[in-house]
């Protein structure tokens, strides 16, 4: 695993969504955040994504056991970590500052 230390912190704009999703909403699975977000986030690219978002540490997950009524696989539940929130944080403050009319 690489060292987070000598990376720049960086969060694309589907990285922020999905940590707003997760910090604001509630620990999520895959087509969870696809259905909250919108139609901001596709199924195609949201697990290449919360991928992504793992390995920079933003996020964690756990396997859980699908729902008995629905029967199925095991969901992948996914988290933000205080390093993902932090980094949301500083993302969300330093665009507010940087550009106004994003933060409205």
């Amino acid at each position: 695993m690489p060292d987070r230390r000598s990376r720049a912190l960086t969060l694309s704009a589907k990285e922020s969504l999905i940590l707003e999703l997760l910090v604001h909403e509630k620990d999520m699975y895959g087509l969870q955040l696809v259905a909250a977000s919108k139609r901001r986030l596709k199924r195609g690219t949201v697990y290449v994504t919360l991928g992504r978002m793992e390995d920079k540490g933003y996020i964690t997950s756990r396997l859980e056991d699908a729902p008995p009524a629905a029967g199925g696989l095991p969901r992948r539940i996914y988290q933000p970590t205080p390093l993902g929130r932090r980094v949301l944080t500083a993302w969300t403050y330093a665009a507010g500052r940087l550009i106004p009319e994003l933060a409205r």
